[in-house]
């Protein structure tokens, strides 16, 4: 009987049956002692009245003991199942993302939508910063590696999104599409599985200043400026902020309609659109023609702005240099560009970085120790140069692929690198001996 109550879940009806056990096993004790005393005794009934009585109470209790230890011990004795999940601490190298959505926003640009494999939370990121991801291509002989901007912000941070373009054959020069971007635009669909590191990179706004923001674009540098504007949007919708776009046309304008509702909620948020080539049809998504210069900056903000740029190389450059003429100083001109620099000369690198002029470099991993001089480009160049192959991927300090670890020695920057390496990790395409031996875990 004990055994059939105490299969019994719920705690009432549990304790209801107790207590109803112990009424019947207290009055029959009650009774046969009354039986054997005297029956007609006042007090021996008063006995049996109280056995009763405490009879219940205490089956009652007993059933809520009971329960209470049961079910302790059934949650004890089950097997617990632990999964290692992992942190935002411990995220350092690669973490497989599964595709959950793609999206196409315009001709060119699809967005693919990222969340971690393991169903653990992913870091909160900068509005700015770009992720890396790793692609096993067919037909390339290792993993192709490429960093894509972060294109959207949420508070909760529930994914990651990267917007990509399709890179097209460049007219008039024999040289292959972009190999990363039209694998992921043809081969990548939802369910596919991409490896990638931790967000990272210095080029962000902080939302909570309250400095006026220009951001200013052109093509596919709408990415991270979308995901600027969105940050201010959740973050500080009080701050003042200019959203300056340029485009061929409609086709070619990623975001368009999702900037625009960001303007109309918001009166502090400004926006303008100038298409190169307008076609029928889009009347509506712009505000002027021609391409975005100085002279468009001048009518829409004031100098005493933060700017930021992200576009094509010439884009920049045109901008960068008006911004200086303007008089806007260099610490509140903010801009990224992940194309390859153009070499220095040997006398350049050795003015900029501060390096020495012939050092001895020990590649650990290779076992080979080689003179490095003057003229033989950065460590990466010189490592490809004697057939070591270390990883890398933008060759221009953004990225991070190249880190590695420097055990002895030091290394001078030929220029800011705009990825920030881990304690005791350099950067090995941008950098070159500073002292006469180093010693790197390549």
């Amino acid at each position: 009987m004990l055994e059939s109550i105490k299969k019994i879940d719920n705690p009432l009806l549990r304790s209801t049956a107790y207590a109803s056990m112990g009424f019947a096993i207290s009055t029959i004790v009650a009774g046969a002692v009354i039986g054997l005393i005297n029956p007609r005794d006042k007090d021996a009934n008063k006995f049996g009245i109280f056995s009763s009585v405490f009879g219940v109470a205490g089956g009652a209790a007993l059933g809520f003991v009971t329960a209470g230890k049961d079910t302790s011990e059934e949650v004890e004795n089950k097997p617990v199942q632990t999964i290692a999940k992992v942190t935002d601490e411990s995220w350092k190298d690669w973490r497989n993302f599964v595709v959950f959505k793609k999206v196409k926003e315009s001709d060119g640009i699809t967005s693919f939508y990222l969340k971690p494999q393991d169903e653990a939370k992913i870091p909160s990121f900068k509005p700015g910063q770009f992720l890396t991801i790793k692609l096993d291509i067919p037909g390339q002989d290792k993993p192709v590696i490429r960093t894509y901007s972060l294109s959207d912000y949420s508070p909760t941070n529930q994914y990651y999104r990267l917007s990509i373009k399709r890179e097209p054959a460049p007219k008039n020069l024999d040289v292959p599409p972009g190999i990363a971007s039209n694998f992921m635009h043809d081969c990548i669909e939802e369910g596919a599985i991409i490896p990638a590191k931790p967000p990272n990179g210095r080029f962000y706004l902080d939302p909570e200043k309250s400095t006026p923001a220009v951001l200013i674009s052109n093509g596919v540098g709408i990415t991270p400026m979308y995901c600027m504007a969105k940050a201010c949007a959740f973050e500080n919708p009080q701050r003042e902020v200019y959203f300056v776009h340029g485009a061929r046309n409609g086709d070619f304008h990623a975001f368009q309609q999702e900037v625009m509702g960001l303007g109309k909620q918001n009166p502090n948020f400004k926006v303008h659109y100038r298409y190169s080539r307008p076609q029928d049809g889009d009347e509506e998504n712009f505000h002027s023609v021609g391409y975005v210069d100085i002279n468009l900056i001048k009518e829409l903000a004031h100098e005493n702005a933060e700017f930021y740029l992200c576009g094509s190389p010439a884009f920049m450059n045109s901008l960068r240099e008006g911004l200086k003429e303007w008089g806007v100083p260099e610490n509140r001109v903010f801009f990224e560009s992940f194309s390859k620099a153009p070499k220095k000369s040997s006398s350049d690198s050795t003015n900029i970085a501060n390096g020495v002029e012939t050092a001895e470099i020990e590649f650990a991993q290779s076992g080979k120790t080689l003179t490095w001089n003057q003229g033989d480009g950065t460590i990466l160049e010189f490592a490809e140069a004697n057939g070591i192959n270390p990883s890398f991927s933008c060759r221009v300090g953004v990225c991070l692929t190249c880190s590695c670890q420097i055990k002895e020695g030091e290394v001078a920057y030929q220029e800011e690198p705009n990825g920030t390496p881990d304690d005791g990790e350099v950067l090995i395409c941008i950098s070159v001996p500073k002292t006469e031996k180093v010693v790197l875990d390549i």
